[in-house]
């Protein structure tokens, strides 16, 4: 037969009377022992060790033999708790719940002599159920209580505790704002408008030597003290608190306190973080980084935030979204309305595409970059310089992020020209040579290219007429004479007409014919679509809306070849 070990668990609220040779303690545990032999038969064994808490109240469960007893149980030496009666063992139905919770992880059962409780059996389990399912009950009543409180108290406005949020140290049932925190706060919150990127923001703040402020937290543990990571910025970026509101379940209060951020400053940084929720990533998924982001200006050296438009792509399946970039002016994306006129909003692409040339055309000639930054050349180590400049000069061709963002400073997009400035200490690092000055003025850079407004975009043009692109064709213009030939093919088989193609594709006739003539556009212009090097003049509106004159030489003069 198994041995069934059993622990005799004794409990006195007072300590009067304990001093007697016999007392309540001694009477309950030979009641209990009493009873543990009545089972001697079922192989119980009452176990030598005395668990007796004596003037200790069973309203907490911090009680020396108590916690022994549970700590004996977790070690598996316990098979059966025995008590006089369930309130020697607590007061309180949630931590009796809790005991037995214990209890059965560990397979121990609990029996009290005087009220036939025995978890053993049956009926005893049934019993604990039902004192179980009245505890969940209070449980879940005093957690709606609090539940209630607490919503009722933030639709008030009221700050419910917690670490407060940097910029705001807790006021009572308000936040009052630490002035010294709320301006790094504003910085931050600034800067990532200008820089339309966290991960941006986090290197401007190091670059800065701007580190999170040391702030001891409720638990007395200190915070702070080193760089701000980038989650810490997302957090500190989408917190309501600092425009003065409390957010409570889906609902928004007006809080107590005084905001820190202005409402156009959080609309502007909320859009802009949706915009880039699925946007500039790094790693090998980048398919379209915003390289320069951070470095381009404008004249007046307003900064050029890099955003992006998801759309549906022509020829593209339904529903596959292409992504557009723009560098754009911060008021002109923020507050289009209010914008000045000069506002800047050009393709990314293009401008990157103009900027990498520049360099790499720079680094295929590093004698005459280098003599141009007053550099002296040591013949001994040309050889190695020459070798690092077309390795950099391949890498930044490559669009490698940390090789651009290494040498580029600044880009300036100026009406008749882009200024490119690089690093020179970058630059000297980069080639291997020694950079002789102290504080070396930046390389200069010149791009001959003039701005044409075209739409809401603004098109960088070269000398030749023909625009800027980013190496890939326009897919709405591939899209054009796709559609074309498509027509084409289907007209010449006999079995189709204009007017049926109109009614399938549901439009007009003219849209069909002006397609269908496409077919017979000068090889020139159709390969310089395909290439991307179209004259910027070519566009897919200008090829839609042209009458073509049926020679091609008179076609390409039209769009200025």
């Amino acid at each position: 037969m198994k041995k069934v070990r059993c622990a005799i668990y004794t409990r006195k609220s007072s300590e009067e009377g304990l001093e007697q040779d016999f007392n309540s303690l001694h009477a309950q545990r030979e009641a209990c022992a009493a009873y543990v032999l009545s089972q001697a038969s079922e192989g119980w064994s009452a176990m030598q060790g005395e668990y007796d808490d004596g003037g200790l109240s069973g309203g907490t469960l911090e009680r020396p033999a108590l916690q022994r007893l549970l700590a004996d149980i977790a070690a598996g030496r316990i098979d059966i708790v025995v008590v006089y009666k369930v309130d020697r063992l607590t007061r309180s139905l949630l931590d009796f719940a809790r005991l037995v919770e214990a209890f059965d992880k560990a397979g121990v059962s609990f029996v009290s002599v005087t009220q036939s409780f025995n978890t053993t059996t049956s009926m005893g389990r049934l019993t604990l159920n039902m004192l179980l399912s009245f505890a969940q009950f209070e449980r879940e009543v005093t957690a709606e209580r609090i539940r209630d409180k607490i919503a009722a108290s933030k639709a008030r406005g009221m700050w419910m505790g917690g670490n407060p949020p940097l910029g705001y140290r807790p006021d009572g049932r308000t936040l009052a704002i630490v002035d010294e925190h709320a301006d790094l706060v504003r910085q931050i919150f600034m800067r990532y408008l200008d820089l339309g990127n966290v991960r941006l923001v986090a290197s401007d703040l190091v670059e800065r030597g701007i580190a999170a402020p040391q702030r001891a937290a409720l638990t007395g543990r200190t915070t702070g003290g080193g760089p701000f990571s980038r989650g810490q910025i997302y957090k500190l970026l989408s917190n309501p608190i600092y425009v003065g509101e409390i957010h409570h379940r889906g609902q928004i209060h007006a809080g107590m306190h005084q905001a820190i951020i202005d409402r156009a400053t959080w609309d502007g940084v909320q859009q802009l973080l949706a915009d880039n929720l699925q946007g500039e990533r790094t790693g090998a998924r980048v398919q379209s980084p915003s390289l320069l982001a951070g470095r381009i200006v404008d004249p007046d050296g307003e900064p050029l935030v890099a955003v992006h438009a998801s759309k549906n792509g022509k020829g593209t399946s339904e529903g596959e979204k292409v992504r557009y970039r723009y560098y754009v002016s911060r008021a002109l994306h923020h507050e289009p309305d209010a914008a000045p006129a000069g506002g800047i909003r050009i393709p990314a692409p293009e401008l990157e595409a103009a900027v990498i040339q520049a360099v790499v055309e720079a680094l295929d000639d590093p004698l005459t970059l280098l003599t141009k930054a007053g550099l002296p050349l040591e013949s001994e180590r040309l050889r190695q310089m020459l070798r690092k400049a077309e390795a950099l000069a391949c890498a930044v061709r490559a669009r490698q992020r940390d090789a651009i963002s290494s040498i580029i400073t600044k880009v300036i997009v100026e009406p008749q020209a882009l200024a490119i400035e690089l690093s020179l200490s970058a630059l000297c690092d980069s080639l291997g040579i020694e950079n002789p000055a102290a504080n070396p003025e930046p390389v200069h850079l010149t791009v001959p290219v003039r701005l044409t407004k075209t739409g809401r975009a603004v098109r960088l043009i070269q000398r030749d007429g023909r625009a800027v692109t980013a190496g890939s064709p326009d897919p709405g213009l591939v899209e054009l004479l796709r559609k074309g030939r498509a027509w084409w093919v289907q007209l010449q088989t006999g079995t189709i007409d204009i007017a049926t193609i109109s009614r399938e594709e549901q439009v007009n006739d003219s849209w069909v014919s002006r397609l269908v003539r496409l077919n017979f556009l000068a090889p020139a212009l159709v390969e310089a679509i395909l290439a991307g090097t179209q004259p910027a003049t070519l566009t897919a509106t200008s090829l839609r809306t042209a009458d073509l004159p049926i020679a091609w030489n008179d076609q390409m003069a039209m769009f200025g070849i």
